[in-house]
């Protein structure tokens, strides 16, 4: 069966984000889709290393919201958050549980769904980004860039780096190291 990032109401299933939240990542990334490709497309769902296709479907974007998402920077980092929690969810079954602060690497925490309530001791930190055109290659080496990142942020728990490609339709997620 082929797996589906699914972008539809994130906000009932990650606790970290809001209704208004989820809406706004997936129409951002239904803007960055729908530069590249026509609804639903298959991307390439790599988790350290292992490829398997992933379906994802959206709405086409109207004039209105294509508007609101004029600004290319900040509609790939908002579209980028929304695949690839949706593309981790699918992979692992983790889910969003908080924001993650300044310094620390990364840009959530992640747990099985009801972890982080009380502590985040069972949680992981996960860096998102994401790169509008380019090929595989471009991914990789931003993924590289992230996992860095995430070795210099002050925190001690477990990390995860994942970068989507929209034009590439490849989302690559890569638990990390401590050390390099």
């Amino acid at each position: 069966m082929l797996k589906r990032l699914r972008l539809d109401a994130m906000h009932e299933r990650h606790r970290a984000l809001t209704p208004s939240l989820a809406g706004s990542h997936r129409e951002a990334a239904a803007v960055c889709l729908s530069r590249h490709h026509t609804p639903p497309t298959v991307v390439s769902l790599s988790d350290n290393g292992i490829e398997a296709p992933a379906e994802v479907a959206w709405d086409v974007p109207d004039a209105k919201i294509l508007d609101a998402w004029a600004n290319e920077t900040d509609t790939t980092e908002w579209g980028a958050c929304g695949c690839v929690i949706a593309g981790l969810e699918e992979a692992r079954g983790l889910v969003a549980v908080r924001r993650a602060e300044t310094g620390s690497g990364a840009d959530y925490y992640v747990g099985a769904p009801g972890s982080g309530i009380l502590d985040l001791e069972d949680c992981s930190r996960l860096e998102v980004s994401g790169v509008d055109g380019g090929d595989q290659r471009e991914v990789s080496q931003r993924l590289l860039r992230k996992v860095r990142q995430l070795r210099e942020g002050r925190s001690s728990l477990p990390a995860i780096a994942g970068v989507i490609g929209f034009a590439a339709r490849f989302l690559v997620l890569q638990d990390v190291e401590d050390t390099p």
